[in-house]
């Protein structure tokens, strides 16, 4: 007998938005009953092949087949859903409907006017749930059950269009050790009936545990395909981070310095959010730039956000320069003295129809002029001073922000962080979308924070933004796992972010004490 047709097989796959290059030439195959797993660094083309592969996006150049067949009409929502689903990282249950209702929504009966049977619904989910082992009761809330039990339900309602082929993206991101063996568990059982598994994380030791075979991406490109137990840990991050050569380190690459003395000037102790990181503690200097890097998962820009004040933890303290800070509250941190770098320029950082002079002094407009005005001349010279001082190329402090460059912008959303000369920076994702030259600006500008004796933490996953800074700390589901200070290699810094520390042999020789 010939060997059945793969599940999915995309080959020649490209797709461009404008002048980016979000898959060049990519391909991957999936086989019936094959947990495959699918790893690349932030940018490396999964989030857009997923979107090929469920019908979201078209491709411009490329073949996609399904189980042999080319691959259904654009819109032809039904035939797509009969080959293909997706768990998403963020669930897509309704919490205020029932199990049943989520399990057949906009299908609860078999005629567009026939009303609906209640107990013949439950009874179908019943039967549904029961076919696939899932221990959940159809009447309950959605929103009573567990991240676990989410996925359950989301994985058998995908199945129940008669999809034998699921992607799953971080699925294991907000699940303790015993939800992700149940998981596993359930995900082996239902490959033994024949259904395949697409699993997308950033957690390197689980592709181990579960899949099968392995793709790695890595700017836009298929890089390899090969068996798990054929490709060790080490080979995996080369191809996920390719090869660095020797000596060629960034200009705005922290270098040899020496260790900064003197007591902390940023400390934080035990802080805590649910669901997102607990008793994570750290401590900088002036003069130092620190890293929190991690995954998407990882709960490192939750973090950084919580020192900025956008979020309340349950537990711990913040401290600047020995004073405690009001945590939760956005005017009590810039009050104690930090500046804030948000992830996203465009919808956290600008508002992009007023004044580059106007974004760059939202934080101290109350410095403009007197009894609570802001006068015009103050704000231009404010502004044409940090024009300067930050080299923003634009025709004057008048323009509009969305006329300048990505490069520019995120020189006026630093301005503005920098505009109430604050004793410690947090900058999440600071080079996030630039191009080169302004990334080493950017990263020039974060160390002279720190050389003019005051402290920055850059929070961020990408390895160029880390080496500026003389140490950097690794996170991993909400717990800082590893501390590096400057010498560290992609491999090992990759390699803790993905929860692997134990398979670093060289980490120790970088790992300080403070």
């Amino acid at each position: 007998m010939a060997d059945p047709s793969p599940v999915v097989e995309a080959d020649g796959i490209s797709k461009r938005f404008g002048a980016t290059v979000a898959l060049r030439d990519a391909r991957i195959t999936v086989a019936p009953g094959e947990s495959h797993a699918l790893v690349g660094r932030n940018g490396a083309g999964k989030s857009t092949l997923v979107s090929i592969l469920t019908g979201l996006q078209q491709p411009d150049t490329g073949t996609l087949r399904f189980n042999g067949e080319p691959a259904p009409a654009p819109g032809d929502i039904d035939a797509w859903r009969a080959r293909v689903a997706c768990v998403y990282q963020r669930s897509t249950i309704i919490p205020a409907l029932s199990v049943a209702e989520n399990l057949f929504l906009n299908r609860h009966t078999n005629g567009g006017l026939r009303p609906i049977r209640w107990r013949e619904l439950r009874s179908r989910a019943a039967d549904l749930l029961a076919e696939y082992g899932v221990d959940v009761d159809p009447a309950a809330r959605a929103g009573q059950l567990t991240v676990e039990q989410r996925q359950f339900v989301e994985i058998a309602r995908a199945l129940s269009f008669g999809a034998r082929f699921i992607i799953l993206d971080e699925p294991t991101a907000k699940l303790d050790a015993r939800g992700i063996e149940r998981l596993f568990a359930k995900l082996r059982e239902l490959q033994g009936q024949g259904v395949a598994f697409l699993f997308i994380s950033h957690h390197l030791q689980e592709v181990y545990e579960l899949c099968d075979t392995v793709t790695v991406y890595r700017d836009a490109r298929h890089i390899l395909t090969a068996p798990v137990v054929e490709l060790d840990q080490h080979a995996m991050v080369e191809a996920m981070t390719g090869e660095q050569s020797k000596g060629t380190e960034p200009a705005w690459s922290a270098g040899e310095r020496s260790a900064p003395v003197g007591e902390p000037l940023l400390e934080v102790a035990d802080l805590g959010l649910p669901g997102v990181y607990e008793s994570c503690s750290l401590a900088a200097r002036a003069g130092e730039v620190l890293g929190l890097a991690g995954s998407a998962a990882s709960g490192n820009i939750q973090f950084g956000e919580t020192l900025a004040g956008l979020h309340r933890p349950r537990s711990g303290t913040v401290t600047v320069a020995g004073r405690a800070v009001r945590t939760g509250r956005v005017p009590a941190s810039l009050a104690a003295g930090i500046g804030f770098v948000p992830e996203d320029r465009h919808i956290q950082g600008l508002i992009p129809q007023r004044s580059v002079a106007e974004n760059a002094t939202l934080t101290v407009t109350d410095q403009l002029g007197p009894f609570g005005t802001v006068l015009p001349s103050r704000t231009r010279v404010f502004a044409e001073r940090m024009i300067t001082d930050l080299d923003i190329k634009t025709p004057g402090p008048a323009t509009e922000v969305s006329a300048l460059s990505g490069g520019n912008q995120q020189k006026v959303v630093i301005a503005r962080a920098l505009a109430t000369e604050p004793q410690v920076l947090v900058a999440v994702k600071p080079t996030n979308g630039v191009d080169i030259k302004s990334k080493e600006s950017l990263l020039g500008t974060v160390r002279q924070v720190a050389d003019s004796g005051r402290t920055a933490l850059i929070v961020s996953d990408e390895l160029d933004d880390l080496r500026v800074c003389d140490r950097v700390l690794a996170m991993f589901h909400g717990r800082i796992v590893a501390e590096f200070t400057h010498g560290w290699t992609d491999e090992q810094l990759v390699s803790a972010m993905e929860g692997m520390t134990g398979t670093t042999e060289t980490k120790e020789d970088h790992v300080t004490d403070h």
